[in-house]
């Protein structure tokens, strides 16, 4: 599934190609999405120039004329760039036609992606109200996550995971960030030192940023926003690596399952 950097890696990627061109068409092959794509989405960008993108956890925000395209790719979705002779593959679900002649293409294999038309403000909506902090804002920090973590009973990897605590820390980077931390994922999150959540935020910041800047990871069905995979899964340090030398102290990596998410660890790095 896609998380925070390969969202981020794709919004990158298409802002420079989409922000100030004017939307010259919207086909619309297949509507049924996690969420119905609106029917008459097509009217609605029809002529709509696109300003500038964000992201608001793993959710891409469009704004486009009166309202705000959002976008989730879900577990198999990506967005990318095309010519208008690009054939359409199975599963491309969605052409948004700009003036510049080129195609915002979305594909989504399992359709549990989405494709929604905001006019309220973004933050107000269902889908967002209830996220937490940004991992790479200045909110996120050792006080914030001491605060929020006091009397909480959960492992402390998935308070990491919860999106109503941080968003887009998903499982991939919240092994990485655990590890270089020195946390043991099963550690209660109400019993980690806020001297230790300072050094948790810190890598939890790094290993996202190291992410960012290297593509994203490379998923079966990720693809960035120029249609080559990321290349970050090639550094990382546990996720995947059960059973294997710990890169720091030689010993064996340890994996166990956590609500149903594999969490590896080292069982001497980490306390």
């Amino acid at each position: 599934m896609p998380e925070l950097p390969e969202v981020e890696t794709t919004r990158r990627g298409i802002a420079p190609w989409i922000e100030g061109r004017r939307v010259s068409g919207v086909s619309v092959r297949e509507r049924s999405l996690r969420w119905p794509i609106p029917k008459n989405l097509e009217k609605l960008l029809q002529g709509q120039v696109f300003g500038p993108s964000s992201r608001r956890g793993k959710y891409l925000l469009l704004p486009a004329g009166p309202g705000v395209l959002l976008i989730h790719l879900g577990m198999s979705g990506s967005l990318r760039l095309v010519g208008p002779g690009e054939p359409v593959r199975k599963h491309d679900h969605v052409d948004i036609q700009l003036d510049s002649g080129q195609i915002l293409r979305f594909h989504d294999p399992r359709r549990f992606g989405a494709m929604l038309w905001l006019e309220e403000a973004p933050e107000t909506h269902p889908l967002l109200v209830h996220l937490g902090t940004e991992p790479l804002s200045a909110d996120f920090s050792a006080d914030y996550l001491f605060a929020r973590s006091r009397k909480r009973r959960v492992p402390v990897k998935q308070f990491l995971m919860n999106s109503e605590v941080v968003v887009g820390v998903g499982n991939i980077y919240a092994n990485e960030a655990l590890f270089l931390a020195g946390i043991r994922p099963t550690r209660v999150a109400g019993s980690i030192s806020k001297a230790r959540f300072e050094t948790l935020v810190t890598t939890v910041k790094q290993v996202l940023e190291q992410a960012i800047r290297a593509g994203g990871t490379t998923l079966r069905d990720f693809v960035g926003g120029d249609g080559k995979p990321g290349y970050f899964a090639q550094s990382l340090h546990v996720y995947g690596r059960g059973g294997e030398v710990c890169p720091r102290c030689a010993g064996r990596l340890t994996e166990i399952r956590q609500a149903q998410r594999s969490s590896v660890y080292c069982s001497r790095c980490q306390t």
